[in-house]
């Protein structure tokens, strides 16, 4: 009597709404609002995260924020971190960089650089990006920042600016020790970032390519990320693999106007890694559209700036923007609202964020974008106020 009473419980238990909930954790979901359905399409992953490029939208995920070693995906931080640098004028393809004898020394994957020897920026970019070099990745960072640990620095603070608050660094190529981590959501947010470079793909997106390729020492350059070769669209964006990472890949691909990013951390197997990341990639294009919104830099409005050295300004969005609907769906069910004040009071800085557009529907926000201004307007002077009061007076112009 007491066995069968047990077996009640157990099964009542396993019946009850917490235990129900419990199963739940940790599976991942990509949720089908018209069904009401949800799906694992990265079931052996032990994280993953699927996101619009354009819109920042999550459209799957399964433990998104749990830290792991990312291994070699710490490279896009790196790789974005010199695409900034040539945005700042501080660094150009052309540039030689010379590999110190501790750069030489890195183990892993590597480009075999030799100390003393140099590489242009474009040709360590792609020695990053194709072979994963972990030699190259450490000669990129000394030339940036004088020394490794100095990058690394840039690195936690890039990564705490873009909310990455799953992630610490300690070196810019991802060979294992204790306390580097990341998460798929921090991995998926530096990769939208890296992809606003979209000269990157240049190099992510090519499988094969040489090094030194008219010297006495040719080295050939094979892709990582097979999914360059094997899925259509895919241009990116950096694999990862160590035996404690597993198998780790941030993949994009893009298709008509919408490009999506894929990452999976601690797959099995780089075959169930690649087929995984596949069907994450194949549901955003066959549940979603995507419709431009504005161009890079696009000005949405011109407002009034009150004691400014100039009375208008452009507000424009920093970087292309997109509408992301379900298919089946019209544009014209969403919403766009500009949240902005009518009028800014001077001095006004380029690229600081003055207001935000709103995608809506439903009354929900779905995705948004920051506005900022187009340029630099300081404040007016006494003098130049009075003056442009008298002409408006008189009727000047």
């Amino acid at each position: 009597m007491k066995k069968i009473a047990g077996v009640l419980l157990s099964i009542a238990l396993l019946l009850s709404p917490a235990a129900v909930f419990a199963t739940e954790q940790g599976k991942g979901k990509a949720a089908q609002p018209e069904t009401g359905q949800n799906t694992d399409i990265a079931p052996n992953a032990m994280s993953a995260v699927l996101i619009d490029r354009d819109t920042g939208t999550i459209l799957y995920e399964k433990n998104g924020h749990k830290p792991l070693p990312p291994a070699s995906i710490t490279k896009v931080m790196t790789m974005l971190l010199a695409m900034e640098a040539m945005d700042r004028g501080e660094l150009k393809l052309t540039d030689k960089v010379r590999t110190s004898e501790y750069a030489a020394s890195m183990g892993g994957s590597q480009i075999f650089l030799e100390p003393g020897e140099e590489m242009s920026v474009d040709e360590m970019l792609k020695g990053i990006a194709l072979a994963s070099g972990n030699d190259a990745s450490v000669a990129i960072a000394e030339h940036l920042a004088g020394t490794e640990q100095a990058f690394v620095k840039k690195m936690n603070q890039r990564a705490k600016e873009l909310g990455m608050d799953d992630t610490t660094f300690l070196n810019p190529n991802g060979l294992p020790i204790a306390g580097h981590v990341s998460s798929a959501h921090d991995i998926a947010l530096m990769s939208r970032e890296l992809l606003k470079h979209e000269q990157i793909t240049k190099y992510t997106g090519l499988y094969q390519d040489y090094l030194r390729k008219d010297s006495k020492k040719p080295f050939w350059l094979v892709n990582t990320n097979r999914l360059v070769r094997f899925y259509a669209g895919a241009d990116g964006l950096k694999t990862g693999y160590t035996s404690e990472a597993k198998y780790c890949l941030t993949a994009t691909a893009k298709r008509g106007n919408m490009r999506v990013i894929a990452v999976v951390m601690g797959e099995p197997d780089s075959k169930t890694r690649n087929q995984e990341v596949s069907s994450m990639l194949d549901y955003a294009f066959n549940q979603y559209d995507s419709h431009p919104l504005y161009k890079d830099h696009q000005v949405v409005r011109t407002v009034k700036v009150e004691k400014g050295m100039k009375e208008q300004v452009n507000i424009l969005v920093p970087y292309r923007f997109s509408m992301l609907v379900k298919k089946g769906e019209k544009p014209e069910q969403y919403e766009r609202v500009v949240n902005m004040p009518e009028t800014l009071p001077a001095p006004i800085k380029k690229g600081v964020k003055l207001g935000e557009l709103l995608i809506k529907k439903d009354g929900k926000i779905l995705s948004k974008v920051d506005l900022v201004a187009a340029e630099t307007i300081e404040q007016a002077s006494w003098w130049e106020l009075m003056k442009r009061t008298t002409r408006k007076m008189f009727g000047g112009a």
